[in-house]
């Protein structure tokens, strides 16, 4: 693995008890040191290859309550969906490749560009309480990363069981059993996950940059505080360019 994954891992997993969450300029918190990379959202493709940076349209998510979980789906699928819900729908995700790793990942809700951008936190966290270099993120141990509904954990369980009941006497492995198969079509890093055939809700399945560590999520917004995207920033590139790798902090 990779020396320069544990720039993320220094950065904390902090925990808040405050109810309400709070915007990070409100708070004084400095949300550009947490990423450079918001740009990748607002560019074309051709100018991101331009930038060295490839760009993958995985298709769409479905959000069948609007609450969104971005986590580690192997090592903690229960995670709490964010604070900030969306309406239901279907949303498409963007991948954004360099030096070979998923950079980020997006989910675009709507079109334009974002006017600021906030931390994206779970109820009880807030913003206020982060000191300089703190972050609240998502930890990843499996190496993935994803989106999906709060709703398709129960499919993730349903799919589980029926695997399940397939091989009554064997220890049951998400990833070797079910998940593996999906993402091999796309050389392991990346799929379009339905846990039960038939069934709405689906996960975004990604690689987590360089493996394992803990990664941001952070809100779009529009001048009245509407969600426009949200993205993922897995530490792998710096400024949204992908020609120069960046060097350990």
């Amino acid at each position: 693995m990779r020396n320069r994954i544990m720039r993320a891992a220094r950065l904390l997993l902090c925990a808040a008890a405050a109810h309400v969450p709070v915007s990070a300029a409100a708070a004084g918190w400095d949300i550009s040191k947490a990423s450079s990379n918001f740009e990748l959202v607002t560019l074309s493709d051709a100018e991101l290859s331009g930038r060295s940076i490839g760009v993958i349209h995985m298709g769409n998510v479905e959000l069948t309550s609007g609450r969104i979980v971005a986590a580690d789906p192997l090592a903690q699928p229960d995670r709490p969906a964010l604070a900030r819900t969306v309406a239901p729908g279907e949303y498409p995700v963007t991948l954004y490749q360099a030096f070979g790793r998923i950079a980020a990942a997006g989910l675009r809700f709507a079109e334009g560009k974002p006017d600021h951008w906030e931390l994206a936190v779970l109820p009880g966290q807030d913003v206020a309480t982060l000191k300089d270099g703190e972050i609240f993120g998502y930890p990843v141990d499996a190496g993935l990363g994803c989106y999906m509904d709060a709703e398709t954990l129960g499919l993730i369980g349903e799919r589980e069981a029926q695997v399940q009941a397939q091989k009554p006497d064997a220890d049951i492995n998400y990833y070797d059993d079910v998940l593996a198969s999906d993402l091999d079509v796309n050389k392991g890093s990346y799929a379009l996950h339905r846990p039960v055939a038939g069934e709405k809700g689906n996960v975004a399945v990604f690689w987590s940059g360089w493996g394992d560590g803990v990664y941001p999520v952070f809100w779009g917004l529009d001048k009245d505080g509407r969600a426009l995207v949200l993205l993922t920033d897995f530490s792998v590139v710096e400024n949204a360019d992908g020609r120069k790798e960046p060097k350990l902090q």
